[in-house]
This record gives structure tokens, sequence and C-alpha cells, in this order.
């Protein structure tokens, strides 16, 4: 069996406990990226600064995250992942700490900076589960620690709107960081400790990505799907607070936060799919959930026509399937990556999650784009357009791709 970082070890082994807490410093982490999304406004009065240029932080804390993901990430794979981890944890609290003290508009921009590459930790973490768990417990373990994240991504807008209403916007980075302290403290003392074999130089293992997409075409296929599935996940949130905010919903923002609790029942559906992966139907999860995404578009259009209980009700629901469709294949899709070349997770999660992100982006400039050009039917065209070519993928790359597992020791490092 091959520990996280490649060691040998006689078995695996990864309590509940752990797992809780892996979800919830994954949830934690990345929730970094999204707590200035409802202080814009504030934050541009505090600073007195027009709130086009507040919305730059936003992308400052996704550009923090990308750089780690393409940088600290790979390091899973060469040095021990708990000290990675913990000190990737403690930069990120480092940063909200000086986002708490920041005087001026560009030294808050760049702590998120700094922030989104430490909290880049938790797709370290992933793996690092993928690692530690029993090879028939995996796909549960993965889902569980991924329903955490994204549990900190829906959640994170609520939350910051919360604190900011008691104490100002300051106070949401303080908690941040004494929360993200904490957690440090308590993977320093409950996380094994990992001994990579890898022996590659920090270059030859930033070099060995590509090697590894370019040779592994089980990996560009999920890579195109991850891509897709957070561009259609980044169309609804993105657009669901134009939808909310206009006739006939005309919901304030506190109310409009609190749909993103739709978001969270969704999400904690999703290992279900990582037990199906368990079972040896990982297959069959992926084609389920990309079918429940594209048919959630429907809902999600049917419920946006009156403000009445029952196309909330409807709306609601198209939330929560159009999150579990997303999630149930994402989760699907990492635990297929994870044993391509285990050595190699941390590389793998990086191409992977590079690619996924990417796609969120996109996601985010179809919503704004197909929203401006013709509301909320052309945004559910736009989503459902995105859905429908990741299941064409899907389905005509599945049969081509099987048989891809494992890899030859030379992209090792």
């Amino acid at each position: 069996m091959t520990e996280p970082g490649g060691s040998s070890t006689t078995e695996p082994t990864i309590g509940r406990g752990l797992v809780l807490l892996l979800a919830v410093t994954c949830g934690v982490l990345v929730a970094n990226l999204y707590y200035a999304q409802p202080l814009l406004d504030t934050i541009a009065r505090s600073f007195g600064i027009e709130e086009g240029t507040a919305g730059i932080l936003v992308t400052t804390a996704q550009i923090g995250y990308a750089i780690g993901l393409a940088f600290l990430v790979p390091l899973g794979d060469l040095i021990e992942r708990r000290r990675l981890i913990v000190t990737a944890a403690l930069i990120c609290a480092v940063a909200d700490g000086i986002a708490v003290v920041s005087p001026g508009f560009p030294m808050l921009a760049a702590a998120l900076v700094l922030a989104g590459v430490g909290a880049s930790a938790a797709m370290v973490i992933v793996p690092l589960a993928s690692a530690l768990a029993a090879e028939e417990d995996r796909g549960r373990t993965v889902g569980t620690v991924m329903s955490g994240l994204l549990t900190g991504i829906l959640l994170a807008r609520t939350v910051s709107g919360l604190l900011s209403e008691l104490g100002g916007w300051r106070l949401v980075y303080g908690v941040a960081a004494v929360a993200i302290a904490l957690l440090a403290v308590v993977l320093r003392k409950y996380v094994p400790v990992s001994t990579p074999v890898v022996t590659d130089t920090y270059r030859g293992i930033l070099g060995s990505i590509l090697t590894l997409v370019r040779e592994l075409r089980e990996l560009r296929l999920r890579m195109a799907l991850g891509a897709l599935l957070m561009a259609a996940f980044s169309v609804l949130w993105t657009g669901l607070a134009f939808l909310l905010a206009a006739p006939p919903f005309s919901y304030g923002d506190a109310v409009i936060g609190l749909f993103g609790i739709a978001g969270v029942a969704g999400a904690l559906m999703a290992p279900i799919a990582g037990r199906m992966t368990d079972k040896g139907h990982g297959r069959r999860a992926t084609t389920l959930c990309l079918s429940i995404l594209l048919a959630s578009w429907a809902l999600l259009f049917l419920g946006s026509g009156s403000s009445a209980l029952w196309a909330v009700v409807v709306l609601i629901v198209g939330i929560m399937a159009l999150d579990l469709g997303t999630q149930g294949a994402h989760i699907s899709n990492q635990n297929v990556v994870f044993v391509l070349d285990p050595p190699a997770r941390n590389r793998l999660n990086t191409a992977y999650m590079v690619s996924y992100f990417g796609g969120g982006v996109l996601g985010s400039v179809a919503a704004s784009v197909s929203y401006s050009v013709g509301g909320w039917a052309v945004l559910c065209l736009t989503g459902a357009a995105i859905s429908l070519a990741a299941l064409a993928i899907w389905l005509l790359g599945r049969s081509a791709s099987s048989g891809s597992v494992v890899r030859s020791d030379h992209v090792h490092g």
C-alpha cells in the first residue's frame, strides 16, 4: 500500500474523526476565496473606492488560489504532506490577519492573494485523504472531504454577511484567521506523517505534470469534464443573485445568501457517488450525475417565473439537483484521477483542479454575458448547453478510455 507521498505502510488508516477534520479544514480554507463577495459594497465605502475596484478582491483571491494550485500543490509529492498542509494553513491565517489590519485597499488585495495561495492546501488534503483511505472506502472518504469543501464555498457568503453585520468586514477575516490557526494546530497533532519516495527536483516535478497530461488520456478526459462541471456550477451561482434580486423575487442580500443552504443540501448527498465508485459503479455514477445536472436546468427555468411558493420550491430543488450532479461527477472524477499514478497524486490533482477552476472562470463570464443578453432564460440555455457538452464528451470518451489505470514509473519523478 502507498502512504501519502508514496511510502510503504502495512495498512491505510483514516478514522471518521480525521475524515471530518479534513473535510472541515477544506471548507474553511476554500471559503477564503468567497468571503469578499457580499462585502464589496462595505469595503468600497470603507476605503472610499468604487465598487468596481472593490470587485477586484474576488479575483485576487482566486489568482492566489491558482498560483497555489500550480506551484504549491505539486510539492505534496515531493515533501512531507502534513508539514506542507500546516505551513500553508498558517500562511492563510497570517494573510487573513493582515487583511484585518490593512490600512488601505492595496494591502488588502495583496493579503487576499496570499490567503488564496495558503487556501490551496485544500487540494493537498484531498489526495492525502485518498491515500490514507482503504481501497474499499476511498470513494466515500473523498466524497465526504469534497462535500466539506463545497459546503465551505456555499456557506462562505452567508457566514461573511452575518459576521459583517455583527462587527464589520474586518471581523470576517479576524474570525477566519483564528479558525484556520486553530485548525493548523489540530492538524499538526492528528494528521499522520508521510514519507515521500519521489526523488526528483521541484522543477522536475512541475515538468512532469505536463508529461502526465500528455500521456494519460483518462486524465485529459476527466480534466475536460471537470472544466465543464465547474463552468455549469459557476453559471448558476453567478447568475442566481441577478435573478433573485430582480422582480418577481426582489430579495435582499441576506435572503439571497440563504439559497446557498439549498446547495449545501445537494452537496451533502454527493458522497453517494463515492460509495457507488467503491462498489465498482463509478462509470454509472458519472453518467447518472451528468444526467441529473442536465435535467436540473429545466427545473431552474421553471422555478424562475414566479415568487409563489411552488415556484420557489421548484427553484430550490433545481439548485439541489445541480449541486448533486456537479459534485457527484466531480467526486467520481477525482477517485479515478488519484489512482492513475498513486505516487503522483498531487500532480494529478494539480492538473485536474487547474482545469476545473479554469472552467469556473469561463462559467462566470458566460453567466454575466448570457444574462445581459437574454436574462435568466438565456442563462439556463447556456448552462444546459454546457451540461449537455459534458454528457456528450463522457458518453463518447468513456469506452475509448477504458483500461487506462496506472502509469509507468518514469513519470513519477
